[in-house]
């Protein structure tokens, strides 16, 4: 699954930047962009990866392609995701260092200077943290640290605080990466499990330069959902935990009546207690298959064995375009 890479063409730096409706972004984008790139003194590409924009994104990247012989454009068949639009353009990347970035602009490309800087003394990943969540209400905030927590405490991998998909890689750990099969692809994760040794740089995250965020709190709350049953299968133990307590808690039930009754003698059942119990039961049982569904849906689409993306063209600077389909 790794792309070959011809090492004495390759450039120094590879700039990965998903699209998707960023049409009003992309001049925005590549007025930063270029000089803070050209500045750094080394050779490097762009490569932007139009994930089945519904606007003019397409249009305007090969626009700009015209006139910039650095600028790679990747068209996917259809919106893909962000995740495997990702994937699309890590594996098409040449660069000895590659480096991830939106295309909003809260990713300032000025600090892929202090990336360079990190990775030139040796290490292989140069992490991003964010001093501030820019642009985020007080509920977002919230559920991030709860997410972050959680993820914590019920996986076996650690996600650094306050660090997106904003990063340079070597290109050891881009192949490692590219060399990961699985479909569901959680990449703040998979950055994550691949380890390599790592240094953190902070930069402050600035305001969407235009248009909307595409993520609402759905999607962020099945993005986190997502995220958490690809790096642990803890969902899948702990009914297991909750049934053994339910069993435990009805076997003590039982045995309070049986004295009860002995004592007593025998009095009316009440169908209130009955009815919640039926309730409660029946809710944890529908939950429980829903977790074990959303895990068989996984081993489904594993099995499958479908690309993570298709290419409907791939447009180069010389002119060559290859239609393709990633393995």
């Amino acid at each position: 699954m790794t792309a070959a890479v011809n090492q004495n063409s390759a450039p120094t730096l590879s700039v990965v930047i998903p699209c998707y409706n960023e049409g009003e972004n992309v001049p925005l984008l590549f007025a930063r962009l270029l000089p803070a790139l050209e500045g750094l003194g080394v050779s490097f590409e762009v490569i932007c990866i139009n994930d089945g924009s519904r606007d003019d994104t397409l249009d305007r990247l090969l626009d700009l392609q015209k006139g910039e012989s650095r600028l790679r454009v990747i068209d996917l068949s259809r919106n893909f995701g962000k995740e495997k639009a990702l994937s699309a353009g890590l594996f098409h990347s040449r660069g000895q260092a590659v480096v991830p970035m939106d295309a909003d602009l809260q990713h300032p490309p000025e600090a892929i200077a202090h990336m360079l800087a990190k990775w030139r003394d040796g290490y292989e990943v140069v992490f991003a943290r964010r001093d501030a969540r820019t642009g985020q209400g007080l509920s977002e905030k919230i559920f991030a640290k709860g997410f972050y927590w959680v993820f914590d405490h019920l996986s076996d991998v650690r996600l650094p605080r306050e660090v997106g998909d904003f990063r340079l890689m070597d290109r050891k750990v881009v192949d490692t990466i590219n060399q990961m099969p699985e479909r569901s692809r959680f990449m703040k994760g998979i950055f994550a499990w691949v380890g390599y040794r790592q240094a953190e740089i902070i930069y402050h995250q600035g305001e969407r330069a235009a248009g909307t965020t595409k993520f609402n709190s759905l999607k962020l709350l099945g993005f986190a959902f997502d995220g958490l049953t690809s790096f642990s299968n803890f969902p899948l133990r702990v009914w297991g935990w909750v049934g053994a307590m339910v069993s435990s808690l009805a076997f003590l039930y039982i045995v309070f009546r049986l004295i009860r009754t002995m004592i007593w003698g025998i009095d009316v059942p009440g169908y209130e207690s009955t009815l919640m119990s039926v309730l409660f039961l029946g809710g944890i049982q529908l939950l429980t298959l829903g977790i074990i569904g959303d895990y068989l849906g996984r081993v489904f689409d594993e099995v499958k064995g479908r690309p993570l993306f298709i290419v409907r063209q791939l447009y180069e600077p010389a002119g060559k375009d290859d239609g393709t389909t990633s393995p």
